[in-house]
């Protein structure tokens, strides 16, 4: 398959089996995941030397999470967070996990900033593949992609819509550069833990691209 530019929390099909980045040999969990379909995740870390895309494996245990590399030529399908934000309309307003009901009642207000978004985690995994991963407790989480700033106000906004939602919301923003959670940027807005393919790292602006 071909395809474009692949973003973190990208969600990946692939018609072969992964790799580790060690070499290391697939545990049975993972082996059993793949052969389902389960998708994994494009995760912020350098390609592989052939060009491999950085990639998450979960599996159905909490504790069964593993990173792998992914030939580019394997994959055969590509859902982004926003393809999934789509699907958030048509979730019943009696879903059985907070999280779903969540998104729903967000969802309007998410597209009216104008900011491309949609859900990450346990809640778009499942809405990709099906597969029960969702419990009582679990978080949403949602990454929105913004190229520059948001002012003040939008930044307030926001904020209050999510602190209102019925369970715990973490929103990641995606600069284009990286990644940083919403809430510590408002909590310390001149030091902001970045994720990018090439590590952590912490800045004043995560907007500034000279940083």
């Amino acid at each position: 398959m071909t395809q474009g530019r692949l973003h973190a929390h990208d969600l990946l099909n692939a018609g072969g089996m992964p790799r580790t980045p060690d070499g290391a040999p697939l545990p049975a969990w993972a082996v059993a995941a793949c052969r389902r379909e389960a998708p994994m995740v494009v995760r912020r870390a350098p390609q592989g030397i052939d060009g491999a895309v950085p990639a998450g494996l979960r599996g159905r245990a909490r504790h069964e999470r593993l990173a792998v590399l992914i030939s580019r030529d394997a994959i055969t399908r590509v859902i982004t967070p926003e393809m999934l934000a789509a699907k958030a309309s048509a979730l019943p307003h009696d879903a059985p996990f907070a999280a779903l009901r969540a998104l729903r009642a967000l969802a309007a207000e998410l597209d009216a900033f104008g900011w491309p978004w949609g859900p990450t985690g346990g809640v778009g995994f499942m809405l990709a593949s099906g597969l029960p991963v969702l419990r009582s407790e679990s978080d949403l989480d949602l990454v929105m992609r913004m190229a520059r700033a948001p002012s003040a106000t939008q930044c307030r906004r926001l904020a209050s819509l999510l602190d209102q939602a019925e369970c715990r919301v973490d929103l990641q923003i995606d600069t284009g550069r990286g990644g940083f959670a919403l809430r510590d940027w408002l909590a310390t807005p001149r030091r902001t833990l970045l994720k990018t393919d090439a590590g952590p790292r912490l800045v004043a602006d995560p907007w500034d691209e000279s940083a």
